[in-house]
């Protein structure tokens, strides 16, 4: 392996600049391990300077109390972080005290053990080396009504990479495994809305135009046209509407049909009310610089 492809292999797996796993591997004789070791000893660059650089790698933290649940979004420049030892019990750190935050700038300013996690975010970006992130933050209120999650690509019971949560009324025990399995189609599916009505109208608007603008209208009468569109717009509906959605367990069902069949079988009266969804770097675009570019910006 050359001596550039090492360190582009190290900027891979670190998230580290160019110039610092030159010097890395430089002070530790081309050896990749403990130059990760050496980076994340020596935290090369101050907190503040990679407070700008893009963070969408990380874990999605659940923190729950009788009363809430709570997702955060905690964000690191690369996975390599999220499965270290020191960000994953900073994780686990929030995920017990969260319940006590109404919004993110509630959680940032909690003090644990007496200094403020906005401040033990800065400690930690520059011991770690990478630029560390509180993205998000949503509270759920279980109110009277009853709760399930699911945790994908978990780290442990309440981290994860994709957590969804859902809300929903049902008076038999057996609800707790079925409201779990409509977490797991959450996390797979990706719902938009729980129906047509919730939607945004926004979202339906343009893919009516676009469905418009790609439909071939040569020779079609008007209310075919019509009826074309109408088709295809509710099939786009019913892909991103989550009692439409097709069951991930019974693709012969649709989420709906699943719910009034558990319904039958348990004489239930189980209802989804509301659900929520966080998946980490969701949203977030990364500005990637051509790797040659950032070859020559080190011979300057």
């Amino acid at each position: 392996m050359s001596a550039l492809e090492k360190v582009k292999e190290l900027r891979d797996v670190t998230g580290a600049g160019m110039q610092d796993c030159k010097n890395a591997l430089k002070e530790n004789n081309d050896n990749i391990e403990k130059s990760i070791e050496y980076l994340r000893k020596k935290g090369v660059l101050k907190a503040a300077k990679k407070s700008s650089r893009d963070a969408a790698e990380g874990l999605i933290i659940l923190g729950e109390d009788k009363n809430t649940i709570n997702l955060t979004e905690i964000n690191s420049e690369t996975d390599f972080v999220a499965k270290n030892e020191e960000f994953i019990n900073f994780c686990r750190k929030i995920s017990e005290i969260s319940i006590k935050a109404g919004n993110l700038d509630d959680l940032n300013n909690i003090k644990i053990d007496g200094v403020a996690i906005k401040d033990l975010v800065v400690s930690l970006v520059s011991k770690i080396g990478e630029n560390i992130k509180l993205r998000r933050f949503k509270k759920i209120l279980k109110e009277n009504y009853k709760s399930a999650f699911y945790v994908h690509n978990k780290v442990s019971n309440n981290m994860g990479k994709i957590i969804s949560v859902v809300k929903y009324n049902s008076k038999n025990e057996e609800s707790a495994k079925f409201a779990s399995n409509i977490c797991m189609h959450i996390a797979a599916m990706s719902p938009m809305a729980l129906n047509e009505d919730n939607l945004d109208s926004d979202f339906i608007n343009k893919e009516k135009k676009i469905i418009e603008e790609q439909i071939d209208k040569n020779g079609k009468k008007a209310e075919i046209l019509e009826k074309i569109v109408k088709g295809k717009l509710n099939k786009v509906i019913s892909e991103n509407t989550l009692l439409s959605q097709k069951w991930v367990i019974d693709q012969e069902l649709t989420v709906n049909q699943a719910v009034e069949n558990f319904n039958k079988e348990y004489s239930d009266n189980f209802k989804i009310l509301d659900f929520f969804k966080f998946k980490v770097g969701e949203g977030i675009e990364v500005k990637k610089m051509d790797f040659s570019e950032e070859v020559k910006s080190l011979t300057k």
